[in-house]
């Protein structure tokens, strides 16, 4: 066990953010070029690699190589200038918005990735909206800058227009698409080329009044005085840089580059270091405060994954650690049940990769290797005194579909796959209360696509699924249930936990049945 002194020291060297940003704004590619500097890969993956096979590391899931998409949030871990840095790359698709929202639950910082050419777009704002209700800090990096972008200007103010949070440029391209030379590095006070020629230093000195020598080719390109421009007029009428602004979320750092062609991600990176945030303290749902070198540990389980390891049928429960110093073999208790567990078989991430992990503090995340005793939002701790973390966000299902085996002699498999998938809840299970049948809903049609994948490559189970529609999903309470209330306009079932709810066939439905039953208490969740 460390002394009080070397917990310090080690929590404070963490820094744990997730990156967020619509579908297709380049999150993992920049996840990608982080790990090439943490030397974690020796080339960095893409998104789409089906020619070269060279796929994002983060991107682990065959659906997510198929596709070419995100659609869970991975972990990855590595050392850069003296940090331990963990990154949580989440997916940009709305229909895998939860799994998000209860990642930034895990993390003390985000990164928000903007495509330049397309500005804010609605998933960005709604991941902004959850990290700005948080005081998440936030660092933004607006990407593409090696295509046609639109107007630094214009997507600075886009910034404080559509999302209300102060901004301020940390650099500047020059030029942009083809014409993009380089960026003009506020915080360091140099020039970084984009092209630069070889043996050239990517790296131009300013002088104190932030112009480059006379001799360089640059200096006289009308594009570097249109930049000065921008630059005087940024600096006179932009915001004040302030760090006690940044810790509270309330002004955001902004860099501009090209995630593709590794262009401005490692001047991003370094700057980051210097102000993201050490782990801070976590609140409980009796408004209480864990503090990140309380010496004794505790954490709590935000997202559960089956089948990592495909040829073990694993599962892993991520746990981010909020308290205290993690020891491989340690007895904890799960405050849900009130049991000890022991905590023999803990792993660290490198997307599907992992190595057994001996010894972890508070800012990290670890995974622990799972046969059924965790649930998404499960607090674990050391010690007397119960620590319940508080509750992390929960969509109720919009879409519903009833699900069977397409083939009846292998029920053991996709009962065993249901089981599972279900429990990373991204897809909810309920059961029919007249037939006995499995019904999935989902906030997004995706989600449905991506189970009957997984079912079907995971766990050899084809599955049929029949649409239901949208439905109005709303719980009872079970001593006001009378099974007489279900019709077929609104469909009585129960979920994982034995709970009865209705399905409504719309909103029209719900209100009749609120007519005909007054006193009956309808609930969106428990």
């Amino acid at each position: 066990m460390k002394t009080p002194e070397q917990l310090k020291t080690a929590v404070d060297k963490r820094r744990t953010f997730a990156i967020i940003s619509h579908p297709d704004a380049g999150k993992t590619t920049i996840t990608e070029q982080m790990l090439l500097f943490g030397g974690v890969v020796r080339e960095a993956g893409t998104v789409k690699a089906k020619k070269s096979g060279n796929f994002a590391k983060s991107d682990w899931m065959e659906i997510e190589k198929k596709r070419g998409i995100s659609v869970t949030s991975s972990v990855m871990q590595f050392d850069y200038q003296g940090k331990r840095i963990n990154i949580l790359d989440t997916p940009g698709h709305e229909d895998f918005s939860e799994d998000t929202y209860r990642t930034l639950m895990a993390v003390d910082s985000a990164v928000m990735v903007i495509d330049g050419a397309k500005g804010i777009e609605p998933q960005t704002k709604k991941l902004f909206q959850i990290c700005k209700m948080r005081g998440i800090p936030i660092f933004t990096f607006i990407n593409k800058f090696d295509r046609d972008a639109r107007d630094p200007l214009d997507l600075m103010a886009e910034l404080e227009d559509v999302l209300g949070i102060q901004s301020y440029a940390m650099n500047w391209p020059i030029g942009m698409g083809r014409g993009l030379k380089g960026i003009y590095d506020r915080f360091h006070h140099r020039v970084a080329l984009a092209h630069p020629e070889d043996g050239e230093d990517p790296y131009i000195p300013l002088d104190e009044d932030g112009e480059i020598p006379a001799d360089n080719p640059l200096h006289e390109d009308s594009i570097w005085q249109d930049t000065l421009d921008e630059i005087e007029l940024i600096s006179e009428a932009g915001n004040t840089f302030d760090e006690d602004k940044i810790a509270t979320g309330d002004l955001t750092p902004v860099f501009f580059g090209s995630a593709l062609t590794n262009f401005g991600v490692q001047t991003f990176l370094e700057t980051y270091l210097n102000y993201a945030p050490k782990p801070s303290a976590h609140k409980t749902e009796d408004e209480q405060t864990v503090e990140p070198l309380s010496p004794e540990f505790s954490g709590f389980v935000f997202k559960i994954q089956a089948n990592m390891n495909p040829n073990h049928r694993d599962r892993i429960a991520f746990v981010r650690i909020c308290s205290g110093e993690f020891d491989r073999g340690m007895d904890v208790t799960l405050q849900r049940t009130g049991k000890s567990l022991r905590l023999s078989n803990s792993t660290q991430f490198m997307a599907d990769t992992r190595e057994t992990v001996e010894t972890a503090v508070a800012g990290d995340i670890i995974g622990l290797y799972d046969t059924g005793n965790f649930q998404i939002g499960d607090s674990i701790y050391t010690g007397k005194q119960d620590i319940k973390f508080e509750k992390l966000p929960q969509f109720t299902p919009e879409l519903f579909v009833r699900v069977n085996a397409k083939n009846v002699m292998k029920q053991k498999s996709f009962h065993k796959g249901i089981d599972q998938l279900v429990q990373e809840g991204a897809v909810q299970l309920y059961t029919s209360y007249s037939t006995g049948d499995y019904i999935l809903g989902a906030v997004g049609q995706l989600q449905f696509e991506v189970f009957q994948f997984r079912m079907q490559n995971e766990y050899n189970s084809e599955v049929v699924m029949e649409t239901m529609g949208h439905k109005v999903a709303r719980w009872i309470n079970p001593d006001q249930l009378d099974e007489h209330m279900s019709s077929s306009r609104n469909i009585l079932v129960k979920d994982r936990q034995g709970a009865p709810l209705f399905l409504f066939e719309n909103q029209f439905a719900e209100n009749w049945f609120k007519s005909k039953y007054p006193d009956v208490e309808l609930m969106s969740k428990l």
